[in-house]
């Protein structure tokens, strides 16, 4: 999946200057929970850890569970977690319980950012620094609630630097880890927990049937419990079968002896069984599964649960186990059990019985099937997962690795709205590609790799999808070849992403030497060899060299024509391409006529509701406005707005955008007052569609200040950019283009404000950050150039400001050439001070 830069949906032309009105808040009632602690197992054992746990956690500070036997897993340490914060939140203990599921960082890093958004009103968008937010309003502070952070299932210690709790009387934190490292020791004191006592598994077993009205010998029961070795993840599975089949305990260790002597059979080094559980724990997962397939939907509980042997055991959405393929899947399977039958063809598994196979699963403790939890729906315990995992035959278990990986494509929306669902689709991935091993890798990398960085992308987290395509980077070098065209993609996409993280000399250097792989392995004429060209241009376009960027899209115009023609998707593109690149160019009129004439053939082609016809109409719209049209500009928006409502709907971010820019040209066109109304109405609805960090509600609480302050308030204006600023710096960081254009303008609303000396001060200090980050001859550099002797001639200072346009002149001369349509307004800066210098 090769991704185009500068391809998408509409994009805000402007970028104004504005002022923010908060949306009202609503203060988080206590007490408040955040994440969903597992449900209490049926036959739950109040054991002597039980104890020692509320021992532990008295008077504060961390406890970290950690069973005796090291990897063993099984023994009840997420009970015993659930059951102390169930018992904490019920006695009133605590005003908030934060539960996390933290296999891994990223985990944990989504879940204090969830915690961040119900407390402190941030938006996930942007996770790491949602979760230090969050951390840092857990310090002490007068009035501060107390809380309880569990953190379940610690995979490595080392994921949690710099994310570990404060330690103070007000806060508990709680771990449970199957890891018991020296380093834990230093966060908290270490509670063993191990087997079940013979006494307890009896004790376990004997709750567990008296539930249900039954009772058996307490001898044949410790027998039982003694042969599964009392670890009691496989005692509960002997309980659920117990119950289910009413077998007897002892003629289940009869069934359970020939089983594990099956197993002996067939697995010849029975001590490398999953997590070092014994050959009978492994027969009673065997006997249950059997039973759990036996039941209706006959046939279909094993394959679902093979399925689920191969995503996040800490929680699977239910669309994920109830797509398409997964019923594809299950219909296969039934049929190929049906095979040499007399009787008619099974029917195609509907949803129901998907469901209903997760039941039968759930009835014998195989997987805790919750429905209300849509997110986490289906958890398994992982020792499950690996026992059902490991004996699958290679072609199977790949060919299941695939079917999952489908399928989590199918529930993956295009559009991320549920920050829930998105997070729980990236940690089954990131499960799914962990036991894959090389299934994912050939023929060709499978799409769910390249849609996991997208999705950390789009949520924010670019630093951890550079990080992704990265990984992906290395191993498919080193499986595929360098000169893979899954690797070549790879590459491709690992730039776009740095480049969207600010770093687009980078990017562009990493697409020059992609290019060179590309026209050596796949030649000049290749669809991905074009698509790197694009994507050169427009990186190189970012990186200040608007011009090279129009020229590249204008030879690479020809190319397209010649080896696709004049309609394909592809060639459209780089049209729009070379007409915003001409426009940004400083041919603001040659901008217009191009999109003008693309937008007849996008109707002509895709038809009017096409969102990529919609995206011209947009394009067009903005380009007239700043050749100096802005009326026209406006009723073209205006018209775009009502195919926008009708086509995508209100609450689109394409339609949103449209209300933005038509806001924008009210200003433009002498009404600064009306297009503050109208910023401020969008702002209310961004806020409720996309949250109050997203990029675009940052946008419109930019337009908003400036329009206030073309209306007369330039004071507040100022108030109001300072405070965009400061969210800039929290969500996007000092050095993104963004947070560089909120300081300039925060320094001409204060200049406005009557504080010139101010305003030249700050764009002095902007100005080297845009050097630093930007370079000499980027357009903003040379921007905040000139703005800067403005404000130094404002402030008094004809003489330097004089001095000042006069280099800047002869270096925009030399990037952007004399016919840029901002020359001649330099011109007469220019002569400006120099009058007011008296220099003559």
């Amino acid at each position: 999946m090769l991704v185009h830069a500068g391809q998408g949906s509409l994009a805000a032309h402007h970028i104004g200057q504005v002022t923010y009105q908060a949306a009202a808040r609503h203060a988080v009632s206590w007490p408040h929970q955040v994440g969903v602690i597992p449900r209490r197992a049926g036959s739950f054992q109040d054991r002597a850890e039980v104890q020692r746990l509320r021992s532990a956690v008295e008077g504060g500070g961390t406890a970290v569970l950690c069973q005796v036997l090291s990897g063993m897993g099984g023994v009840g340490k997420t009970q015993l977690a659930a059951d102390h914060a169930r018992r904490a939140w019920a006695d009133g203990q605590v005003d908030l319980l934060v539960w996390v599921t933290a296999a891994t960082r990223q985990a944990v890093i989504d879940a204090y950012a969830q915690a961040a958004a119900d407390i402190l009103h941030t938006d996930p968008a942007d996770p790491e620094r949602a979760a230090q937010a969050f951390l840092a309003w857990l310090e002490p502070a007068p009035g501060r609630p107390r809380w309880l952070i569990v953190l379940d299932d610690v995979a490595d210690p080392g994921d949690l630097r710099d994310l570990w709790p404060p330690v103070h009387d007000r806060g508990r934190t709680l771990v449970t880890t199957r890891r018991r490292d020296a380093a834990l020791a230093t966060h908290g004191s270490l509670v063993p927990v191990g087997l079940f006592t013979p006494a307890e598994a009896t004790a376990h077993l004997q709750h567990a049937l008296a539930a249900q009205g039954r009772r058996e010998p307490a001898p044949d029961l410790a027998a039982l419990a003694q042969d599964l070795g009392h670890l009691p993840l496989a005692l509960s599975q002997a309980a659920a079968y117990l119950v289910d089949t009413e077998l007897s305990a002892a003629d289940y260790r009869t069934r359970l002896a020939d089983r594990a002597r099956q197993l002996a059979d067939l697995l010849p080094e029975p001590d490398h069984l999953p997590d070092d559980q014994s050959t009978p724990a492994a027969a009673a997962w065997s006997l249950s599964v059997d039973r759990a397939d036996e039941l209706r939907p006959a046939g279909l509980a094993r394959p679902m649960l093979q399925l689920a042997a191969m995503l996040d055991p800490n929680g699977i959405p239910h669309q994920v186990l109830a797509g398409d393929l997964v019923l594809s899947h299950l219909t296969a399977q039934r049929s190929f059990r049906h095979r040499g039958r007399p009787t008619p063809e099974p029917p195609a598994v509907t949803e129901e019985e998907a469901t209903g196979a997760l039941r039968a699963l759930h009835r014998l403790s195989l997987i805790d099937h919750s429905p209300s939890e849509a997110h986490q729906a289906v958890r398994v315990h992982q020792i499950v997962q690996r026992a059902i995992r490991d004996p699958l035959g290679t072609d199977y278990r790949d060919a299941l690795v695939r079917v999952a990986a489908g399928t989590l494509l199918e529930a993956w929306p295009d559009t991320e709205r549920d920050a829930g669902l998105a997070s729980a689709l990236r940690a089954n991935t990131t499960a799914l590609i962990a036991c894959a091993e090389g299934a994912l890798h050939q023929p060709a990398v499978h799409r769910v790799w390249y849609r996991l960085g997208e999705s950390l992308g789009q949520a924010g987290q670019v630093a951890a999808a550079i990080h992704h395509l990265q990984q992906l980077t290395d191993t498919i070098t080193h499986r595929l070849g360098p000169d893979h065209l899954s690797t070549l993609t790879s590459r491709s996409n690992l730039a776009l992403w740095r480049g969207q993280a600010g770093d687009t000399a980078r990017a562009a250097e990493a697409t020059a030497l992609l290019l060179e792989d590309h026209l050596r392995v796949l030649g000049p004429d290749h669809p991905n060899t074009l698509t790197t060209r694009s994507n050169l241009a427009h990186l190189r376009g970012k990186a200040g060299d608007v011009t090279g960027a129009a020229t590249a899209f204008g030879d690479l115009l020809e190319d397209y024509l010649r080896v696709l023609g004049p309609d394909h998707p592809d060639t459209l593109t780089t049209r729009s391409n070379l007409a915003l690149w001409l426009g940004e160019a400083g041919d603001a009129t040659g901008a217009a006529g191009a999109f003008a004439a693309l937008l007849e053939d996008y109707l002509r082609v895709l038809g009017p509701d096409h969102p990529d016809t919609l995206t011209t109409r947009n394009n067009l719209a903005a380009w007239r406005g700043t050749a100096g049209d802005p009326a026209g500009a406006a009723a073209a928006f205006a018209a775009l707005l009502e195919d926008c409502l009708r086509v995508l709907g209100p609450d689109h971010p394409d339609t949103l955008t449209t209300r933005h820019n038509l806001a924008h040209l009210r200003g433009e066109t002498g009404d600064p007052a009306g297009a503050a109304d109208e910023a401020a109405a969008l702002l209310e609805d961004q806020l409720r569609v996309l949250g109050p960090d997203h990029p675009d509600t940052l946008n419109t609480r930019h337009s908003l200040a400036h329009s206030r302050g073309e209306a007369g308030d330039p004071a507040g204006a100022a108030d109001e950019t300072a405070a965009l600023v400061e969210d800039h710096l929290r969500v996007l960081g000092p050095d993104h283009p963004r947070t560089l254009i909120s300081r300039s303008s925060l320094a001409h609303w204060h200049g406005a404000a009557g504080n010139p000396l101010g305003a030249a001060a700050a764009l002095a200090v902007l100005l080297e950050d845009r050097l630093r980050v930007l370079g000499p001859d980027h357009p903003e550099t040379l921007a905040t150039r000139f703005n800067l002797a403005t404000w130094q001639g404002i402030a008094g200072d004809p003489g330097g400001a004089a001095k000042a346009t006069a280099s800047f002149l002869e270096d925009h001369l030399r990037v952007l050439g004399p016919d840029h349509p901002d020359t001649p307004i330099i011109r007469v800066g220019l002569t400006h001070w120099r009058r007011e210098a008296g220099e003559h």
